[in-house]
């Protein structure tokens, strides 16, 4: 198992400059991977971010943004087609810095809400599968498993369950798209965050975490170690990483209602949880 932590949780938008500044830090806090958010690929000097990433020591997994303008099931089919195209270039960034997985919530734009009736959740799941399955063999192609994220309703309307994200995955059924779970919003929507893991079992390929405060992991309400057992019990050996965001950071604070600092600071959050994490699933 490896533990990392996003680089959103001190700054955003991530640049190479940002990628420079921060990885040596974060592996002299003991971490085994950087995830780095990929607001604009295009933005990016993806091989040279893999050579400062490699020469700290680090592993690394790359995030979806999926900001204004990113939907795959927006009623506008030209949204629809600049979304794909985001996500291509994205698949193709990850696989440049040496990222096997894209998680994020990839279906519509966050903070996007609209009601449904059953009839027309089926539509959208439909459409969704078949966007995504157009998505999934462009990521087999580079290697890369994109990990559908469930958000919190606050946040969208569509996918808030582990069991929503699990039927579109069966339906898209392509070994590149599987399922990553953030704790924090399975935290909000999630009757059991043991039980949710468990059921996503072995298409659990990426998991973020953080307090139910959206905190530091291990200093709230979370039954971290029905959490550990359920990770235990399905096998997960793969990265667990700290994703959550500082009032510093004013762009991802205000979309994502961080009102108040959290911790002491950013680095206090990040080392705490680290030695936590580790503690808890050794």
């Amino acid at each position: 198992m490896k533990f990392g932590v996003s680089l959103w949780l001190w700054t955003s938008p991530v640049t190479n400059k940002t990628i420079e500044e921060f990885a040596p830090k974060i592996a002299e806090m003991g971490f085994d991977t950087i995830e780095v958010p990929l607001e604009d690929p295009g933005a990016l000097d993806c091989s040279a971010a893999r050579k400062v990433i490699e020469e700290n020591g680090l592993s690394v997994t790359c995030c979806a943004a999926m900001g204004p303008g990113r939907d795959l099931v927006h009623p506008d089919t030209s949204v629809q087609s600049q979304t794909i195209d985001y996500l291509r270039k994205a698949i193709e960034s990850a696989a440049e810095m040496g990222s096997d997985v894209l998680p994020g919530p990839i279906y519509a734009e966050v903070g996007r809400l609209w009601s449904m009736t059953s009839e027309e959740r089926k539509i959208h799941n439909d459409l969704l599968a078949a966007q995504l399955s157009k998505v999934s063999e462009f990521a087999n192609e580079f290697g890369v498993t994109i990990c559908i994220e469930a958000l919190n309703r606050f946040e969208t309307s569509f996918l808030n369950l582990t069991s929503q994200v699990k039927e579109i995955v069966e339906l898209v059924n392509e070994p590149s798209c599987k399922i990553g779970i953030d704790l924090f919003h399975a935290g909000i929507e999630e009757k059991n965050l043991a039980g949710a893991i468990r059921l996503a079992g072995e298409d659990l390929v990426h998991l973020q975490v953080a307090e139910n405060d959206r905190g530091t992991p291990g200093s709230g309400q979370f039954r971290w170690n029905e959490v550990a057992e359920a990770l235990k019990d399905i096998g997960y050996n793969r990265h667990v990483v700290i994703e959550t965001f500082s009032p510093g950071n004013e762009l991802l604070a205000k979309a994502a209602a961080i009102w108040r600092p959290l911790a002491e600071s950013p680095d206090q959050l990040a080392t705490d949880g680290l030695q936590f994490l580790r503690k808890l699933l050794k």
